[in-house]
């Protein structure tokens, strides 16, 4: 069996009949056409085309046995009609069901068994709705989580066991917060935390192991914390620790000398 795009088979590998298509009536109205729009076609972007052209026929294949048909088919079916897809084997089937219908039923995949489904479900919620997954299995869930939820209910992910988690929430959460991640234990995490921190907030992380963080803490830290850091065992850390005292104005002399 041959696999060339420029045959048109069906799901199954056969030869497209068009001569035994329900559907023949259409390729005179210019409705359908073999190897370009054709629902009985294995590829998909041939059966979207069907029903980009003719919607009115999808309600009658949300039941095919092809996934690819029952998919696109959900894009342009009756929406009373959609809900009995959210229990659909195939993931691309359930996710293209759930973001056609109200949120209460996007809710459901919440915990849906494909991490992809998950995954967009997330972009879809907000706030409290993301909460209980907060806990997914799946850190890139997490990671979608993180980075859409209020900043406020960020507190259960400050000491998730991705970092990536972890640096996104560095980045969100609220300013007061900061100061409860900075022993964390990866320290691109611990660099996000001294970006966000004021100059007088810094000296915390001036002995932080890693040199980028005492790079940034050098960098903005207030004048009277950089003596330590002009001595530091890094050779950057130093040069940008000497420079700014470097610069620091002098006192001004009293008017009596």
């Amino acid at each position: 069996m041959t696999d060339d795009i420029d045959v048109a088979r069906d799901w199954l590998g056969n030869e497209v009949d068009c001569g035994t298509c329900t559907h023949l009536g259409l390729r005179a109205s210019g409705g359908c056409r073999l190897m370009h729009a054709c629902v009985n076609d294995r590829y998909a972007r041939r059966i979207d085309r069907f029903f980009n052209w003719n919607p009115v026929l999808a309600d009658a294949y949300l039941t095919h046995p092809h996934f690819e048909v029952r998919a696109i088919a959900a894009k342009h079916a009756n929406l009373f009609l959609l809900p009995m897809l959210l229990d659909d084997a195939e993931e691309i089937v359930r996710w293209n069901t759930a973001r056609r219908l109200p949120k209460r039923f996007v809710l459901r995949l919440r915990s849906d068994p494909h991490r992809e489904v998950r995954m967009r479900v997330a972009t879809l919620l907000d706030g409290a709705e993301l909460a209980p997954m907060m806990s997914d299995q799946d850190y890139y869930v997490r990671l979608v989580v993180a980075s859409r939820i209020a900043p406020t209910l960020l507190g259960r992910l400050m000491n998730d066991d991705e970092p990536d988690v972890r640096r996104v929430v560095a980045l969100r959460i609220p300013y007061d917060w900061l100061l409860a991640m900075v022993k964390d234990r990866d320290p691109i995490v611990r660099l996000e935390i001294a970006r966000r921190l004021s100059p007088d907030s810094l000296s915390v992380l001036r002995r932080d192991p890693d040199w980028r963080v005492r790079h940034e803490v050098a960098s903005r830290v207030t004048a009277a914390e950089l003596a330590e850091l002009t001595e530091d065992e890094d050779s950057m850390v130093q040069e940008v620790a000497r420079a700014r005292v470097a610069v620091r104005p002098e006192r001004p002399r009293g008017s009596g000398t």
